[in-house]
């Protein structure tokens, strides 16, 4: 008898039985028991179909079949561990998550081995010239068909049409447009962060009458998932391609996880169209739809389909559905899994839900195992390194945009890279969805620097973070954060401050604080300290003092107007700082006037601050303050006036950037003795007249970046001697001409300007082999009013 015979008998049947009586009987299992009920009762019909077509599986087939039954004996096994414990019984949490691993598997099988290798026997008879293939292959595709409908992922695809087909519309229509139009490209994506409906709008499309009409019905649909059988799915799609129809097809290859499984799927055949779903881009950027998370009418509609049947919430639960809807972002699989969590639950239920969501919680046991548990599998095949700096991520606030810089000096200092691989982190986890870059127009540059870029990350990954973070006792975390701004410090971390933290990252998020708000903390291994506040007056944390290991500083205030910092004597402690972000605060004296230097500061940025002269004190020494500081960033500080000339005592300065200064009326005139300067950036100070000629005696000096100095007319005659210069910037400049000595700059291999100048780098061009002239367009941007 062959194997596939026992699947209308006991192997089937009894964990069906068992499964009943658990959900029935044990409440911690019983979601998860009805939908291994579901899945297995699925596969019977499908059997039935084999056995009656008269193929008879080859022993490889039987092999596949006879692990799924393990698979079976496996879940009666635990059924019977299950029902032999109390149904109270605590071990039942750990029996839920074993049943979620057998679920995964069962998936696994039916979504990719099963429907393939049904496809794979048709093919191979036809191929052998078997005959009586007419009735089996007709009964094959139907079941491939019934397959497709479910390839997807069961957290992803609901029942109701109507769930299915919210905020469809607009990315139907862009997929649709970028098919039509660029009919010479083969490779096509749909990308976005995990659960924002990629598959569903995938199948949508699938059955589209337009992309129906476009292929002539020629539409193969495969889910790939993270253990792909490749030569099994390689194997259908090259038949499918090669059927002897000449015609434009399209296959859509659904949850694509790596690079090297597109490679072996994807055909370069003439008129094949593979449209790739993945939670990382893959395609051209042109050739790539991002999904886009719902509107907020949407995004509550959706919620209240699941939620209560209908479009809108009734009135009594309209507050807590708003707040609810809000946590959600957006995201479709967030909307759907709490809707379907709190339908029937009283309000007090929904409203500790909404306290859930708000500390980065989950919400339930369902929000868990489908919401968390989908979107971790997005981090398994980072690598480690790229991996924990994700996890970092969930120390800044919510709803905020992440200074660039912050997030690779954070990296450097905590994980021992350079900003190089730091940056490529940020555009890998970009690539993968896991957070988005708030690109300018000159993102991507080697000499720009990273001040004014911006990254955001959709809260449920912050809450992801959070919640893994979270998961071991308060002393014992590495990343030590408040999910959300509070008046005071958390009561959790009080009751645990008799012993130290071992946290390596620490994130504070309040509002105003004074000196008796703080409590004392031991954080003897902290390295990166976060403090975000909004107020006009912030007492500096005491503990600070004691944080021996300390290299990077971010202090940021959100608030609408500067705040004024008080306890700087800790600053005296701080030996190894290396990295010192102030925003939105006033630079008090006390700062430039330590009688301690930090003697390893690298980086100082000073963003939207009040300098209050501390730049312009005559009797103030900054090179002995700062004697290592290779970086200093002055961006929208509207007080600046001047540079005290001490700044060029600072030898080790590497990089200059005074950008958005609108008063600075001139630079100091020692600029020479900053023998290792290689990039100056003046972006944005339009009360700048001229460069000292000084600037000419840098022999180090890469980059000038003089955009939106408009009233700066000219460059320094003895510009030419810059024989290192390779890149000037100076696109919205008022300068009249050129200096002849131009023609001297040796190295001189990219140029920005404005077109009125542009004749004149091109007669330069003559005399400088391989110099690459950019006219720009004007880039106006209020963007930074949202800061």
């Amino acid at each position: 008898m062959a194997i596939v015979d026992f699947l209308g008998g006991e192997i089937v049947t009894e964990p069906i039985k068992l499964l009943s009586k658990v959900a029935s009987t044990v409440h911690g299992c019983k979601r998860i028991a009805k939908r291994l009920i579901a899945m297995i009762k699925d596969v019977q019909p499908m059997i039935k179909e084999i056995q009656y077509s008269g193929v008879e599986l080859c022993n490889h087939r039987q092999t596949q079949l006879r692990e799924f039954f393990e698979i079976l004996e496996k879940a009666r096994k635990l059924c019977e561990k299950v029902l032999r414990c109390h149904r109270w019984n605590f071990k039942h949490l750990g029996h839920a998550n074993e049943m979620r691993d057998l679920e995964n598997k069962i998936s696994r099988f039916l979504n990719i081995q099963f429907p393939l290798f049904v496809v794979a026997d048709v093919c191979h008879l036809r191929f052998n010239g078997e005959g009586a293939l007419d009735r089996i292959e007709t009964k094959c595709d139907r079941l491939l068909s019934q397959r497709m409908d479910c390839l997807s992922f069961k957290d992803e695809i609901e029942d109701d049409p109507e769930i299915q087909r919210v905020g469809l519309d607009l990315g139907k229509i862009k997929v649709k447009e970028m098919l039509s139009k660029f009919i010479d490209f083969n490779l096509f994506g749909i990308s976005g962060i995990c659960g924002s409906g990629k598959t569903t709008l995938a199948l949508e499309l699938a059955r589209d009458d337009d992309v129906k009409d476009l292929f002539k019905n020629k539409i193969l649909f495969l889910t790939v998932s993270r253990s792909p059988n490749l030569e099994e799915l390689r194997s259908v799609i090259y038949r499918f391609l090669n059927d002897g129809v000449q015609q434009r097809k399209l296959v859509i290859l659904d949850d694509v996880w790596t690079r090297e499984s597109l490679d072996k799927l994807f055909f370069k055949i003439p008129g094949s169209t593979t449209l790739v779903v993945s939670r990382s881009k893959f395609a051209d950027s042109k050739t790539t739809y991002n999904v886009e998370l719902l509107k907020e009418n949407e995004a509550m509609s959706l919620f209240c389909l699941c939620a209560f049947g209908e479009n809108s919430p009734p009135s009594r639960f309209k507050k807590l559905v708003k707040q609810v809807v809000d946590e959600c972002k957006g995201l479709p699989l967030s909307l759907k899994v709490l809707g379907a969590s709190l339908k029937d639950k009283p309000e007090r239920f929904w409203e500790g839900v909404v306290k859930s969501l708000s500390r980065g919680e989950a919400a339930d046991e369902t929000h868990e195992s489908r919401v968390f548990a989908h979107i971790k599998e997005s981090l398994e095949n980072l690598d480690p390194k790229i991996k924990l700096c994700f996890l970092d991520m969930g120390v800044f606030p919510e709803d905020r945009k992440i200074p660039l810089d912050v997030l690779t000096n954070m990296w450097s200092e905590r994980h021992d890279i350079d900003e190089e691989t730091a940056f490529s982190f940020v555009l890998c986890l970009s690539d993968k969805n896991l957070l988005t870059l708030v690109k300018n127009p000159r993102f991507g540059d080697f000499h720009t620097g990273y001040y004014d870029v911006f990254v955001t990350q959709h809260d449920v990954l912050r809450d992801l973070a959070i919640y893994m973070t979270n998961c071991v006792e308060v002393n014992r975390r590495e990343r030590l954060l408040m999910p959300k701004r509070e008046l005071k410090l958390p009561r959790e971390w009080e009751r645990n401050k008799d012993e130290p933290f071992d946290a390596k990252i620490v994130s504070i998020h309040t509002g105003e604080m004074n000196e008796m708000d703080w409590f004392d903390m031991e954080l003897p291994k902290a390295e990166v300290l976060i403090l975000n506040f909004s107020s006009e007056n912030y007492f500096l944390p005491p503990f600070i003092g004691k944080m021996g290991k300390l290299r990077a500083l971010v202090i940021i205030n959100n608030g609408m107007s500067q705040a004024r910092l008080h306890g700087f004597s800790v600053f005296t402690n701080l030996a190894k700082l290396r990295s010192l972000w102030l925003e939105r605060v006033h630079v008090v004296p006390e700062l430039f006037s330590s009688t301690i230097p930090l003697i390893n500061l690298h980086k100082l940025h000073l963003i939207f601050c009040k300098i209050n002269k501390s730049f312009e004190q005559t009797a103030l020494d900054i090179s002995h303050i700062f004697p290592s500081l290779s970086e200093l960033t002055i961006d929208h500080c509207d007080d600046l006036v001047e540079l005290n000339s001490s700044v060029c005592g600072m030898t080790s300065l590497n990089s200059v950037s005074i950008t958005n200064c609108p008063r600075i009326l001139e630079l100091p005139k020692n600029l020479s003795n900053l023998q290792s300067l290689e990039r100056l950036r003046l972006y944005a100070c339009p009360e700048l007249k001229s460069l000292p000629v000084e600037v000419c005696e840098l022999p180090c000096l890469k980059y000038i970046d003089i955009s939106q100095c408009v009233s700066l007319s000219s460059l320094p005659e003895e510009i030419g001697k810059l024989k290192t210069l390779e890149k000037i910037d100076m696109r919205e400049c008022s300068l009249w001409g050129l200096p002849s000595s131009v023609d001297a700059l040796e190295s001189l291999c990219h140029v920005i300007c404005d077109e009125q100048i542009l004749p004149m780098w091109e007669e330069v061009k003559k005399m400088v082999p391989g110099l690459c002239i950019e006219a720009a367009e004007k880039d106006f941007s209020l963007d930074w009013l949202n800061e």
